[in-house]
């Protein structure tokens, strides 16, 4: 998928979880969707960077985990140092890095190409071969599906 089409997707699937959290803390609900948001393109660094294949270790769920990991253990650093009361960020960071890069993920395997998800334990690629990644209107189209889903969610919590 494009960029626009990795934003709609992660909107889509982050619009239940953003109305559930809404629910008790709208501020928290939207703080992890634009974190999520801010993620969605972030496995296709591997096109800057020399020596590393697109859709290989950074379309894996390992790299999900990892970018978890640092996001939670920032949030956790973050939270140590804060002096007022707040959600578990170590948490939060964690969920937010695991979420965004595998909403990523997830639109990649709708592709022909597919992803490895289980790399480096298997080097098996992950597809549903729905549509072609460059394809404008799956990709505007998810677009348009994910702000409807989010302003859905939106106007649900409310």
């Amino acid at each position: 998928m494009h960029r626009v089409g990795h934003l709609g997707f992660s909107l889509l699937a982050y619009a239940p979880v953003g109305a559930a959290l809404a629910a008790d803390d709208p501020a928290l609900a939207v703080a992890c969707g634009v974190g999520v948001l801010s993620l969605a393109s972030l496995p296709d660094v591997d096109l800057r960077l020399p020596l590393v294949s697109h859709r290989g270790a950074t379309h894996t769920l390992a790299f999900a985990l990892l970018v978890g990991l640092l996001l939670g253990a920032g949030g956790g650093a973050l939270d140590a140092s804060l002096a007022v009361p707040t959600p578990d960020l170590a948490f939060v960071g964690a969920f937010v890095g695991v979420f965004g890069v595998c909403a990523h993920l997830a639109a990649d395997t709708l592709t022909p190409m597919g992803v490895p998800w289980l790399w480096p334990l298997s080097g098996r690629r992950y597809t549903l071969g729905i549509v072609r990644s460059d394809d404008a209107i799956a990709n505007y189209g998810l677009l348009a599906l994910g702000a409807l889903a989010a302003a859905t969610a939106l106007g649900a919590a409310r």
